[in-house]
């Protein structure tokens, strides 16, 4: 018994041994066609595209996702694949470059293909090895990939001349600031939170409308007026109805869902511009297919402290388009208290 099983062993080894010679051998040969003009075979290709798939989602799965409606991480994003990328991956209207005929694997439209937004950081950051995609972590920070990795979760849903309108709105590098934190918004709701908040804004990135210009997005703008307004009027339901049921409110340094926003500081923003006085100075927005951005400037004077006095308001919305209907789903207030000489 010991002896067959032996044998069986010795000629295992012995196959597997042949086995590795033969492909050694074949390798060395050359007979395999590298060129990219002579395609793998259906199971050569299947297999090393399982291979690079799971590979990817392997290491990707652990990477934490910043915000990615963050207007200024788009816009950049749109400047950042316009100068990068649109010979392999294409643009919207776009269906070849000069390039792209002879890239084999054929990368992906991504003017058409929505991609997981992990796995495209981990592939733009570190590249995939025997393919055109170069690892772009070298000569990029991760801020910068991430403007990119923003970019491609509103460009399916992008038309061409949507596409050419942001790519040219897109500033250079040096006028965006990267940083991803979140806008504060402080309606100050008494005498003592007014320190508070000076100091909190001064430390505070002004929200930025980058991008954005008047009557770009008109029926983003009409719904970013009925928020505003059933806010100044108290009308709870109606604040609520324009919110996405995952939207997110930030105030006073702090984020919170719809639900909480609802329960917290609702009641105390309704009966902060209860008493006072909201006068419109501006409003912008940026359409991105379903997505859209509206930035406002308003001036409000508080009328129920000791000596009245003004705030000044910024405010940032991202809405998205759900069927016929846009809902808001994110967003961002910032003020600043006025000195009684303004």
């Amino acid at each position: 018994m010991k002896k067959h099983i032996k044998h069986h062993g010795i000629t295992v080894v012995v196959v597997l041994a042949v086995l590795a010679l033969g492909a050694g051998a074949f390798v060395y040969s050359g007979l395999y066609n590298i060129g990219a003009d002579d395609h793998h075979t259906k199971l050569v290709h299947s297999a090393l595209q399982t291979l690079r798939d799971r590979s990817i989602h392997m290491r990707s799965q652990d990477i934490k996702v910043p915000d990615l409606e963050d207007p200024q991480l788009i816009l950049k994003g749109a400047g950042q694949y316009a100068a990068m990328c649109t010979q392999c991956h294409l643009t919207p209207g776009q269906t070849d470059s000069e390039i792209r005929p002879g890239l084999y694997p054929q990368p992906p439209n991504l003017a058409q293909e929505r991609v997981d937004p992990k796995d495209a950081f981990w592939v733009i950051k570190h590249g995939v090895k025997m393919s055109a995609m170069p690892a772009w972590g070298f000569s990029h920070e991760d801020p910068a990939i991430w403007s990119m990795v923003a970019f491609l979760q509103k460009l399916p849903d992008m038309t061409a001349a949507q596409y050419k309108d942001i790519v040219a709105r897109a500033p250079p590098d040096e006028d965006m600031d990267m940083e991803m934190g979140d806008g504060g918004h402080s309606h100050d709701h008494g005498d003592g939170a007014a320190a508070g908040a000076d100091d909190h804004h001064a430390a505070a990135a002004p929200l930025s409308f980058d991008g954005m210009k008047p009557g770009a997005a008109p029926e983003a703008e009409a719904v970013a007026k009925s928020f505003q307004q059933a806010l100044q009027r108290g009308d709870r339901d109606a604040v609520l109805a324009l919110l996405s049921p995952e939207a997110t409110i930030s105030e006073s340094g702090q984020t919170q869902s719809r639900e909480a926003y609802a329960a917290d500081h609702l009641s105390g923003d309704i009966a902060f511009l209860k008493s006072s006085s909201v006068t419109p100075l501006s409003m912008v927005s940026m359409p991105m297919g379903g997505t859209a951005m509206v930035g406002s400037e308003s001036m409000i004077a508080i009328h129920a402290r000791t000596q009245p006095s003004a705030v000044s308001s910024r405010e940032l919305l991202t809405l998205k388009k759900r069927g016929s209907q846009w809902k808001i789903s994110s967003v961002q207030w910032q003020s600043e208290e006025q000195n009684a000489s303004h």
